[in-house]
């Protein structure tokens, strides 16, 4: 499922090598460099939930409909980000962790609660949306900058989120970014992603015989 950025090679414009590419779903949050195809490196990932569980807790502790991501995204649109939630402080510069952003959530509506408080549901959820957001366009901008690399390509079901876009699209066109996401429908097709990276690995000559067992725990890379 790590080479979801895939998605991204069933357009009619695919990105070309190298690229870094991040990959937000409800599985995984990774910063990859990615100079062709079987050849990656983890440059960072995230040390505790991946984005898109955020997302369903912090949907939870608000009340909201599961999947969370899409509630989020859809309820963020009618509230102001009022709320300062922490910035997120990880050893390495591009690992990151939602464990404070969401903790911060759940004691800001437990106080709230207690002072018998109305929960401004979507502030806090434009609040939250904005932090994780930023917080993952820093990091891919660090990482871009670092490699010297001119290619973003985003994907997985986090992807779709309309803020995320908005902001990932805005930073790339100011940094002279080419910035690639695929349509909404691509970000969750796990079939599609999955088909298209093996295509494009048969091509490049990687092979399995009927003997093939599925490897849950295989590494990005790994055959």
């Amino acid at each position: 499922m790590k080479d979801i950025f895939f998605a991204n090679f069933l357009r009619d414009d695919p990105p070309s090598f190298p690229f870094i590419a991040l990959i937000v779903s409800g599985g995984h949050t990774e910063y990859i460099l990615v100079e062709d195809v079987g050849k990656y490196r983890i440059l960072g990932q995230t040390l505790d939930d991946a984005a898109g569980e955020a997302f369903d807790k912090v949907a939870r502790i608000l009340g909201l409909n599961y999947p969370g991501g899409p509630e989020i995204d859809r309820i963020s649109k009618t509230g102001k980000s009022i709320f300062s939630f922490p910035k997120i402080r990880c050893d390495r510069e591009l690992d990151i962790s939602f464990s404070g952003i969401k903790t911060a959530v759940l004691y800001l509506v437990r106080d709230l609660k207690k002072e018998n408080k109305e929960i401004p549901v979507a502030d806090i959820a434009a609040s939250f949306q904005e932090r994780v957001v930023e917080e993952l366009l820093e990091r891919a901008m660090i990482a871009l900058e670092k490699f010297n690399i001119k290619t973003l390509v985003v994907s997985g079901g986090v992807a779709s989120n309309s803020y995320l876009q908005k902001r990932f699209k805005e930073e790339s066109q100011k940094k002279g970014i080419k910035l690639y996401i695929p349509p909404p429908y691509l970000c969750t097709d796990n079939g599609a992603m999955i088909a298209c990276a093996g295509y494009h690995l048969y091509q490049k000559g990687y092979k399995s015989d009927l003997s093939l067992e599925a490897k849950p725990d295989l590494l990005l890379g790994e055959r």
